[in-house]
């Protein structure tokens, strides 16, 4: 069986803890790896190592910076099919999607190679007679990640690659239930030159995450997964001095205005809810459906959805996979069976769903909600799968009363053809990312991503202009030089009295 080891300083180290966990394939439910477990020992040695690390890469020049990570872009790139069949084989998503993940990981590559534009300093000459004020940014030092299973590539790459072309080095703590794409970016990291220890992988539970957390070593952890957990990752990593930047869950709405495409946005709707199974912070799953448009974008969505073929990621007819874990399927699936008592009417129900020759993987088909009840679980509760609640409002009014009402605020999306209409929504929502006749808008790398509310904790959102400044500290350094014919050497400069 093989066996995913961490990355310490440049190489691969196996586990000496003596624990391990079980990575399945979710297609099959079959165990396929192991993946070792960390003690806080050996947390403290790949922190250790980035300590190290630290002393040359901090002080190492832009230009040595950036010729790493071109490189390292050009090697992911010609990897994608790798990494992409990795992401299948341990969560699931079907290939063109986990194409898509890496994908959106090499933005960020692609953003921290132009960190030279990104360091820029401010520099203010004569504020006063003979001085000078100059602004610049410095790394923090260790840094750490922790990263969901989701997005095994993508997330990770949105955090270490600007972390490290700002001179920090970095310590990784991916998915125990997917991690071999991580420990595979940090293998090509070292084939474009990243210098030993300045990017290293620790695999585990709880006890790696909380000696990350507490580690005097460690300046600041970016975390991304549940709100329960980012709520608990802020507190306790804060608590002990650091800089945090943790995003949480969502419950992501789209408002469909009377006027809307309703063939446009029954597409919309079923690409976002359903997509790499509904596994995503940025699903739609609540859609709020405003006048008389209920009925027929319903009817749109479920001739849509009925349509969608599971299967198997790796079978290039698959349009959705399976979920990552038995126990994750069956807790969607109970959202589903309950819905009908909490007053929904369940238009689709995918809980029965198996695929022939698959049938111990870990299958769940589209399910619908309609009329759903803003005190039902279905809505209520981050799902995390592939049910599409729909809720109905009477006025634009009273949708957007309804999405501000909710404790998260990470993405949301109208459709309308009324541009008044969508300016004011963009402006009233209380979300931090907004779409206009976009179902899922997730910034494009040089802007930053990140909710409101209960979706994030901290100052900071992740990569773009915000994750620069989340990696460095701000320096203000003001410079007086007395003129040379006040003293010292003599120059032969003429004075000027």
């Amino acid at each position: 069986m093989k066996t995913v080891n961490h990355w310490i300083g440049g190489t691969s180290v196996e586990g000496a803890s003596g624990a391990f966990g079980q990575v399945t394939d979710p297609a099959t439910g079959a165990v396929t790896t192991r993946v070792a477990f960390a003690s806080a020992e050996e947390v403290d040695a790949a922190v250790a190592a980035a300590k190290s690390a630290f002393g040359t890469w901090g002080t190492s020049s832009l230009a040595t910076r950036t010729a790493v990570l071109f490189r390292y872009r050009a090697l992911l790139d010609a990897h994608r099919d790798e990494l992409a069949g990795l992401i299948t084989a341990e969560h699931g998503k079907v290939h063109s999607d986990a194409l898509g993940e890496v994908a959106r990981g090499l933005e960020i590559v692609e953003l921290a190679c132009g960190i030279t534009l990104q360091l820029k300093g401010e520099l203010s000459t004569q504020v006063s007679g003979g001085v000078d004020v100059a602004s610049i940014r410095q790394p923090l030092g260790v840094v750490a990640g922790i990263t969901p299973f989701n997005f095994p590539a993508m997330v990770p790459m949105w955090m270490f690659p600007l972390a490290i072309a700002c001179g920090n080095t970095f310590v990784l703590k991916p998915s125990e239930k997917d991690p071999s794409a991580a420990l595979r970016l940090a293998e090509l990291a070292a084939e474009a030159g990243l210098p030993d220890g300045v990017l290293n992988v620790v695999h585990g539970d709880k006890v790696a995450v909380d000696r990350l957390l507490e580690h005097p070593d460690v300046a600041a952890v970016s975390f991304v997964g549940s709100t329960p957990i980012a709520r608990h990752i802020h507190g306790v990593a804060t608590s002990h001095g650091k800089r945090v930047q943790a995003l949480g869950g969502a419950k992501n709405h789209m408002l469909v205005l009377p006027d809307a495409d309703l063939d446009a946005a029954a597409d919309a709707a079923v690409s976002a809810a359903y997509g790499s199974a509904g596994e995503r912070c940025m699903a739609i799953s609540a859609v709020v459906a405003v006048g008389d448009t209920g009925d027929a974008l319903v009817a749109k969505i479920r001739d849509r959805a009925e349509k969608i073929k599971i299967g198997p990621g790796d079978d290039p007819t698959s349009e959705m996979g399976p979920l990552i874990t038995k126990a994750h399927r069956d807790k969607v699936a109970s959202y589903v069976h309950g819905a009908a008592a909490q007053g929904a009417e369940v238009v689709l129900d995918g809980t029965g769903f198996t695929v022939e020759g698959y049938e111990d993987g870990h299958w769940i088909g589209l399910s619908l909600l309609d009329k759903v009840s803003t005190d039902a679980d279905a809505y209520r509760d981050e799902i995390f799968g592939p049910v599409l609640c729909v809720l109905r409002a009477a006025t634009y009014e009273e949708g957007i009363a309804l999405i501000n009402a909710s404790p998260w605020g990470n993405g949301t999306a109208i459709f309308t053809r009324d541009g008044g209409a969508a300016r004011r929504f963009q402006l009233e929502v209380q979300a931090g990312m907004v779409g206009v006749n976009v179902p899922i808008p997730v910034p494009v790398g040089y802007h930053s991503f990140g909710g409101w509310k209960d979706s994030i904790f901290g100052d900071h959102h992740i990569y773009g202009n915000d994750g620069v400044h989340f990696y460095t500290r701000g320096k203000v350094v003001t410079t007086r030089w007395p003129n040379p014919e006040d003293g010292g050497v003599d120059l032969g400069f003429p004075s000027h009295r």
